[in-house]
């Protein structure tokens, strides 16, 4: 069948309709062309630069950070005024040792403003590859002598931590690899690793500066800002893992462990010279916990309990006081107390697991934490020795563990080697009742079982 073609109409010469379509193109670039500074800086266009930037001063950090996303080139804009000296006297304040915001809490103004300043600073950057932004911020912040890792004066008296809460609400979203090369960069501008290196290597104590600066860098620039346990998990573990296990012990003390009220430095012998409290652990026990907690494939359990049993033991030339080994286990929380006391039992250290459950007896007679919680725990590690014998064996370590540890205590007492406070004969007296309280709920837990 052939078809037939209307030729009714008049069919536009093909040469024409070209012609007409280069000249509508033309229109058409020559339109996008005008329109293009009008659709990305709206009606700023006609405002001059310097009537723009001071617009810009009767807006907050927050509302300056929203008129960033607006385009590309009022971000352009918006990078110019914090790089020139009004913008960056006005955005970069300084003022961290001013007596009135010294005592102020995280959401005082300064820290709500680098706050806003790093959201700022994220939008502003948004299109830039990591390392460039990096450089950007490193180049503005450089100004900042409170940000250096050794430029203030006086660091436990500067709310120079704000650098922290700038850089969380910079890289917040951002990917492990991107947070990799954050972490790369800051070590690079510090020289942290080669800081690290010194305090670790050298006798505890020996660069007590030092050692300050390294955990108020990593405390208030990497770790303490962050919302999610599992953001400061990943920080805790780019700071460790570089390093061999007992460097990682001593780095975990350096960060966490307890400080002098007076100037803050980090105190090496609290461990060995007698009993602490809780508050000079409880820092290193939720560091324990959150690397134990957040089941990220870089900590097993093993790596988390010999993490532990390398602080107590090679962290100072001497072992902590079982005391204060106890007390941490405690505060570690029951998964990590029982794995560590169970590779004891498997490792064939039964008589090193007795004298941990006396003293953990100890503080929780000290304490007035339910002593069955520690008769519990240990017939819980009962249950890991393999043979009737085995077990038999470590309760008989038990039952002999107190009998020497009280004799020591009493022994310490008869010679005459009291303190002011008479700690020596308070201790004696807290095991006794310790010793009394923990058979106490033996042989009810006995009863309780014989009357079922």
């Amino acid at each position: 069948m052939t078809s037939r073609i209307n030729t009714n109409f008049t069919l536009i010469p093909n040469q024409k309709y070209r012609r007409s379509n280069r000249q509508s193109s033309y229109l058409s670039k020559a339109f996008d062309s005008d329109s293009q500074p009008l659709s990305t800086l709206g009606n700023f266009k006609a405002l001059p630069l310097e009537i723009f930037q001071i617009i810009l001063k009767y807006l907050t950090v927050k509302e300056i950070s929203m008129l960033s996303m607006v385009s590309k080139t009022v971000s352009q804009h918006i990078i110019n005024y914090i790089s020139s000296s009004s913008g960056n006297k006005r955005l970069l304040l300084q003022d961290f040792h001013k007596l009135e915001l010294s005592g102020r809490r995280q959401d005082s103004a300064i820290l709500e403003h680098y706050r806003c300043l790093g959201l700022l600073f994220k939008r502003c950057t948004l299109l830039l590859p990591t390392k460039e932004r990096l450089k950007y911020i490193h180049k503005t912040l450089a100004e900042v002598s409170c940000f250096k890792f050794s430029g203030c004066a006086a660091p436990m008296q500067c709310l120079g931590i704000c650098y922290g809460m700038f850089l969380q609400t910079l890289t917040a979203g951002w990917d492990e690899l991107e947070c990799h090369r954050v972490y790369n960069f800051l070590c690079e501008l510090t020289n942290l690793s080669r800081k690290m290196q010194t305090v670790v290597c050298s006798k505890p104590g020996s660069a007590r500066k030092l050692e300050l600066r390294i955990r108020l860098f990593c405390r208030n620039v990497l770790l303490d800002h962050w919302t999610h346990r599992s953001d400061s998990a990943f920080w805790l573990t780019r700071i460790l893992k570089p390093w061999p296990m007992v460097n990682q012990a001593r780095l975990l003390y350096i960060i966490f462990g307890p400080i002098s009220p007076q100037d803050g430095q980090v105190v090496w012998q609290k461990m060995v010279e007698g009993p602490t409290d809780e508050s000079s652990l409880k820092g290193l026990a939720d560091a324990i916990k959150l690397l134990y907690d957040t089941g990220t494939k870089e900590w097993t359990a093993d790596d988390v309990i010999s993490l532990v049993d390398e602080l107590s033991v090679k962290v100072v030339p001497r072992e902590w006081l079982l005391e204060n080994n106890a007390r941490l286990l405690i505060l570690c929380g029951n998964n990590i107390c029982f794995t560590f006391m169970a590779s004891k039992a498997v490792n064939g250290r039964a008589i090193e697991l007795a004298r941990l459950i006396v003293f953990l007896a100890l503080v929780c007679e000290k304490e007035l934490y339910c002593m069955d919680w520690t008769v519990k725990m240990m017939q819980k590690v009962c249950k890991v020795f393999s043979t009737p014998m085995e077990r038999n064996n470590f309760l008989q370590s038990v039952a002999n563990a107190f009998a020497c540890v009280i004799m020591e205590m009493m022994q310490s007492v008869m010679s005459g080697d009291r303190d002011e406070d008479d700690r020596s004969f308070l201790n004696l007296f807290h095991l006794v009742h310790a010793q009394a309280n923990f058979h106490k709920e033996i042989l009810c837990l006995t009863m309780n079982t014989l009357s079922t």
